[in-house]
Order: structure tokens, then C-alpha cells, then sequence
């Protein structure tokens, strides 16, 4: 028989960000962190850039609403997330109460380091879509002690484009999305190079460190399945 393909899941995705973050802090201490960062504001905008590009090439205007609508994932399995709108007008909220990347690196005793990934990220996509929106956080996120992360998405949904964000979605279906072999490839190539041009030498450590660390917890065919995919 044949091996199956090796296929990364969030938890794969979360875990590789804190290993780099836990590595670059580690060895270089606020620098580390400063570079994770950047690193994941680069990481934001590369993925909303890349999400405004599908939306124009089929026709859609960059709004708030497009902008939800050319999400590039979906969770694992029904129930990992929890999400939804707490409100449409005069701005569109929306929260997380349940967070499959909180709930790896809780799980892998690494959340001090992974809740850095929170800091920026949603917003830096979001200005990587347009870069005159921002989303900004109304709550504290789940990882830093929060409830639950909240966030304002700075425009309205009106009625009418609620109807059209549905219908959107439905359209798209997961035309647009992408594995976690994708997005970790991405992950993985866009913060080891910010990692290096900022640190030098002790970027490279800490990227060859938590590479190890990766591939011995779950099994070097992971890290292997991440070769060539990105960019």
C-alpha cells in the first residue's frame, strides 16, 4: 500500500509559529520578539494581498464585505471553531469563543509564545486587502486571558450585502482556500526570511531550531510535505 499524503492541520500551522517565536526570543530576547512581529505583519498582509487578488480577478470590489468573503481557510472539522457577528451596524463586530490555534498551543504548553501570533495578524490581512481598512480589537484575545477575541472591522455590512456575503460564500465554496500544507509552507518561508534578514546569523539558529523542533514532534515527513510549496 501506498502512504497516505501527509497533510498538515492547524495544529501543525499554530505549532510551527510558536516554535519560531519561542526560539527567536530565546536566543535574542525583545529583538525575537520585535522580529516575530514584523514577521507576522508581513505574513498578514501576503495573505490579504493574496485574497484581494482573487477577489479582482473575478470581478468583486475590495469592501469589508469581499474581504470576509475570500477567507483562505476553513477549520478541520465542524465544531473546532466557534465564531459568528455580534453585530452588522453602524460597523461590523465579529468574535471567536473557541480557537483551534489556542487550543494547539495550549495543548503543546506553548501559548506564551504562541499568543503572538494574535497580536497583529487579522489586522495586518486586513490591510493587506485594502490597505485603508483596519480591524481593531475590541476585547482581549482568548490567549492573552480574554473570554473571547472580539474585533471591529471598521465599515457596516449593510442588509443588502449580508444577503450578498451569503451568497458569496456559497458561490466560492473553497475555490479560494487553501491546505495547511499552503499555509504553513507560507508560514514557515515568510518568517524564516524575516527571522534572517533581521537577526543575522542568530535568525538562522533560531529558524534551524525550530525546525528540529517541528519535525520531533510530529515526524520529519511533516516538515518534508512543506518543500516546494511556497512561494
Amino acid at each position: 500500500m501506498k502512504n497516505e499524503p501527509v497533510c498538515c492541520k492547524i495544529e501543525h500551522h499554530a505549532i510551527l509559529f510558536a516554535f519560531l517565536a519561542k526560539h527567536a526570543i530565546e536566543i535574542c530576547g525583545e529583538a525575537g520578539r520585535e522580529a516575530i512581529l514584523s514577521g507576522m505583519t508581513v505574513y498578514g498582509n501576503e495573505r490579504g494581498r493574496r485574497m484581494a487578488g482573487n477577489a479582482l480577478a473575478r470581478g468583486d470590489k475590495l469592501t469589508t464585505m469581499t474581504s470576509q468573503a475570500y477567507g483562505e481557510w476553513a477549520p478541520d472539522y465542524d465544531g473546532q471553531m466557534e465564531f459568528g457577528q455580534l453585530r452588522t451596524e453602524p460597523t461590523l463586530q465579529t468574535y471567536i469563543s473557541r480557537c483551534a490555534w489556542c487550543d494547539a498551543w495550549k495543548k503543546h504548553g506553548l501559548t506564551e509564545y504562541g499568543k503572538l501570533y494574535c497580536v497583529n495578524v487579522d489586522n495586518a490581512v486586513y490591510q493587506g486587502f485594502h490597505p485603508d481598512f483596519v480591524c481593531t480589537p475590541t476585547a482581549a484575545a482568548l490567549t492573552w486571558g480574554g473570554e473571547r477575541c472580539e474585533f471591529d472591522w471598521g465599515h457596516p455590512l449593510t442588509p443588502t450585502e449580508v444577503k450578498e456575503l451569503a451568497d458569496k460564500k456559497k458561490e466560492l465554496g473553497t475555490s479560494c482556500m487553501r491546505d495547511f500544507n499552503f499555509h504553513t509552507a507560507h508560514l514557515k518561508n515568510t518568517l524564516s526570511r524575516t527571522l534572517i534578514e533581521t537577526l543575522g546569523a542568530d535568525g538562522e539558529k533560531a529558524v534551524e531550531l525550530a525546525l528540529k523542533d517541528f519535525s520531533d514532534t510530529f515526524g520529519r515527513e511533516y516538515l518534508d510535505a512543506l518543500a516546494g510549496i511556497y512561494p
